[in-house]
């Protein structure tokens, strides 16, 4: 009886002992499973939070890069391991930093910008209106300049209208000017040009003054003899040849219309084979032209 009771007392003993492990056990995989879980959450947020963190500083570091982009490669790789191994925030207050800088200089750019465009305009502006100034100005001066070149006609017209030329000698006028076609000299029997007219008139005509003007010179030309050259206004010449004697004038002499000369003559070598007569010419700015246009 005694064995038995102490059986069982022992296997009672080795139940509670028993039970007791499994209790313990139990417990000890419970609170190891407990703990296994908040490691495996907690390394799952801290995961999750440096990705966050490694993101967000690349992304802050991709922003500095480009708001950069003079900067050197090596800088540019400096700062960029700086940044990512700097804090979230920290990144955060220099990217706000960053931000601030570039919008006050895109502020600055684009007042310049408006500046620039302001004093563009105006220099155009101003341009401008030197341009249509010079113009005016220009356009003042040339009809300035027209009006004094036809005011100018307009007197030497007035001039040349108030020059009346008239025959020094009344008489018929036997050969006629002719610097084109060519005309038969008798004395010379050859055929060539004529420079002026020849008025006939007897030897001793008084020659008179075509128009008023100032002698010019008084010579013996070896081709038309005798000769008294006269200068009037507006570069009108008018020349006296063939004649017999200038006894009326002298060089440097201002005389007037109609005023007596001298004679006809004939000592012209050129025109001695003809009747005496009165060789006369008229030059314009020294070149002879026809007396018949100015000849009243």
């Amino acid at each position: 009886m005694r064995r038995d009771i102490r059986r069982k007392v022992r296997n009672n003993q080795n139940e509670d002992m028993g039970n007791k492990i499994i209790k313990y056990a139990t417990i000890a995989v419970i609170i190891l499973t407990i703990i296994v879980i908040g490691l495996l959450v907690y390394s799952q947020s801290m995961t999750e939070e440096i990705k966050e963190g490694t993101l967000s500083s690349d992304q802050l570091a991709s922003l500095v890069n480009r708001t950069n982009e003079n900067i050197q490669s090596d800088e540019g790789t400096e700062s960029t391991a700086t940044e990512m191994g700097k804090t979230v925030e920290e990144v955060q207050n220099e990217l706000d930093n960053t931000v601030n800088t570039v919008t006050e200089n895109t502020t600055n750019n684009s007042t310049n910008s408006v500046s620039e465009k302001n004093t563009l305009n105006t220099n155009t502006n101003t341009n401008a209106n030197t341009t249509n100034t010079n113009k005016t100005q220009n356009t003042l001066t040339t009809s300035a300049t027209e009006n004094n070149k036809k005011a100018e006609e307009e007197t030497k017209q007035e001039a040349v209208q108030e020059l009346k030329f008239i025959k020094p000698v009344e008489g018929e006028v036997v050969k006629e000017y002719s610097k084109e076609n060519l005309i038969f000299s008798e004395t010379l029997q050859e055929w060539t040009v004529h420079t002026g007219v020849d008025i006939k008139a007897d030897k001793t005509t008084v020659v008179k003054a075509a128009e008023a003007g100032t002698v010019k010179s008084i010579k013996n030309d070896p081709r038309y003899g005798l000769t008294i050259v006269i200068e009037h206004q507006n570069g009108f010449q008018t020349v006296y040849a063939n004649l017999l004697t200038s006894e009326f004038v002298v060089e440097g002499e201002k005389v007037e219309k109609e005023q007596s000369l001298g004679t006809v003559g004939n000592t012209a070598a050129f025109e001695s084979a003809e009747e005496s007569h009165l060789h006369f010419e008229i030059l314009k700015d020294n070149i002879q032209v026809d007396p018949n246009i100015y000849l009243k």
